[in-house]
């Protein structure tokens, strides 16, 4: 532990959408920082424009591919008294973009981390879904691979809470059809594509209706919002349906033991009357 400093690290929340969404102090901090991290510096250079802000600080790149070698380098920047602003494309820094190294790092150093509240998609798209919002966690991006995501989504199964999910656009029809699997083809949910922006649009229907909407193509930034597990309401719990549905997570990479408990959950029934129906015939 470094001794006190004077140095601080500011976490600058960025607009997700309309420039005009910018909080008034994100302009004054860019204005006054020592040292701009920025994921993206021509996106920087666009909205300091915008903003009529002129910066005086220098500037770095801070992103995926260099934070772990550019870390140190601002910490010593800290240590050493200077003010450096944090700043990502969209939204807050560390929520699925860089951010939690450099935050960790400093404050293991002693260094005091604050933030400029700003735009946040998860919140957004929270409000506007007409899920229930009372409790929520946040998923981020799902695993890229077919057998991962539908992994990690038969964990989710039995979470009550609504869940938020941030998604590419050329993959969100393969994510919507590993949460209908995972989930059961009634689940409520909603698309929020391109929030705040001109072309904004939130998509609400159950998840087999999504996913037929989503196959005529996404574009845009994308949220995803889906309600949280109602027990005994997601698969119906005759032998044929139960053995259906855990077939289907199968076919799509989930261990048989995963999918049973998965359907368990959606069906409202101990594991184990799950698994003698399913193994009835082995």
């Amino acid at each position: 532990m470094i001794g006190p400093v004077s140095g601080v690290l500011v976490l600058a929340g960025t607009p997700i959408g309309q420039v005009g969404d910018a909080p008034p102090r994100l302009a004054a901090e860019l204005a006054a920082a020592d040292v701009v991290a920025a994921e993206d510096t021509r996106r920087l250079r666009r909205l300091v424009a915008d903003l009529d802000v002129e910066l005086s600080g220098r500037v770095v790149s801070y992103f995926e591919g260099n934070e772990a070698a550019r870390t140190p380098a601002l910490v010593e920047a800290l240590v050493a008294g200077e003010r450096v602003v944090l700043v990502t494309d969209a939204g807050m820094p560390s929520v699925s973009d860089p951010g939690y190294r450099l935050v960790a790092a400093a404050v293991e150093a002693g260094i005091r981390v604050t933030a400029v509240p700003g735009p946040s998609a998860v919140l957004t798209a929270l409000a506007v879904s007409g899920l229930p919002v009372d409790r929520f966690c946040f998923e981020g991006f799902l695993p890229r691979k077919a057998g991962e995501r539908s992994r990690r989504l038969t964990d989710l199964a039995a979470e009550q809470r609504t869940m938020v999910f941030f998604e590419a656009p050329h993959r969100t029809e393969a994510a919507l059809a590993a949460m209908r699997d995972a989930f059961g083809p009634e689940r409520a949910a909603a698309v929020c594509r391109e929030l705040t922006k001109t072309h904004e649009e939130v998509r609400r229907d159950a998840l087999a209706a999504l996913v037929d909407w989503a196959a005529e193509g996404v574009r845009g930034e994308v949220t995803i919002v889906v309600a949280g597990a109602v027990p005994g309401a997601g698969v119906k719990t005759d032998p044929d349906s139960l053995r259906a549905a855990v077939a289907a997570l199968e076919a799509d990479g989930v261990r048989r033991k995963e999918a049973v408990a998965a359907v368990a959950v959606q069906a409202g029934l101990p594991k184990r009357n799950v698994y003698q129906v399913v193994h009835i015939d082995d």
